[in-house]
């Protein structure tokens, strides 16, 4: 293996260890719901789920994780096919301000403070005026250690309700509205 690999895949493990740890800390994220939509709640479990992709958008990082049903279907070429994903996928992603670990060789860039949590949800009759598909943005507080909704004074502002990703999501139509790329393995 070369290096390069080891230390992406690294840096993969530290994202979902620490996003496991900190979700971990906040006992009340199973009670904090989108007004009019999605709940915290319908994503249990989503720290088990499997790594999709890696982002870095602006200042934050981020991994995107899929839920068996995603990951089912992104192996059988959909979305990426032009066929619609089945009621039930699923997608968290989980958003951290960055820092160097600097005990590491080469200092990689790894996951450090929590900033928020994403969820979409496929349910195409529950959500059938956005896509088919339910957003859920979830701010984390560190000096409360709770999670909230999303609402204009986050980065980025988000609505209030369950199709608060929708207007984003549209240039993404083509692939059933959702951005995220499966890569080789």
């Amino acid at each position: 293996m070369n290096s390069r690999y080891v230390m992406a895949m690294s840096s993969v493990l530290a994202f979902v260890g620490l996003g496991a740890g900190l979700a971990l800390s906040a006992p009340d994220r199973y009670t904090v719901k989108v007004p009019g939509g999605l709940a915290f709640s319908e994503f249990r479990g989503y720290e088990k789920w499997q790594v999709m992709n890696l982002s870095q958008n602006g200042k934050v990082v981020a991994v995107i994780l899929g839920n068996p049903a995603m990951i089912k279907a992104e192996l059988a070429g959909i979305p990426a096919n032009g066929q619609p994903l089945p009621d039930g996928a699923a997608m968290a992603k989980i958003h951290w301000l960055p820092k160097q670990n600097t005990s590491a060789p080469g200092a990689p860039t790894v996951a450090d403070k929590l900033v928020n949590v994403d969820f979409m949800l496929k349910d195409s009759k529950r959500f059938a005026d956005s896509g088919g598909w339910g957003y859920g943005a979830f701010e984390y507080d560190a000096d409360k250690s709770a999670f909230r909704p999303a609402d204009e004074k986050s980065s980025p502002p988000q609505g209030h309700d369950a199709k608060c990703g929708f207007a984003c999501h549209t240039i993404a139509k083509a692939h059933d509205y959702v951005f995220t790329e499966f890569p080789l393995r």
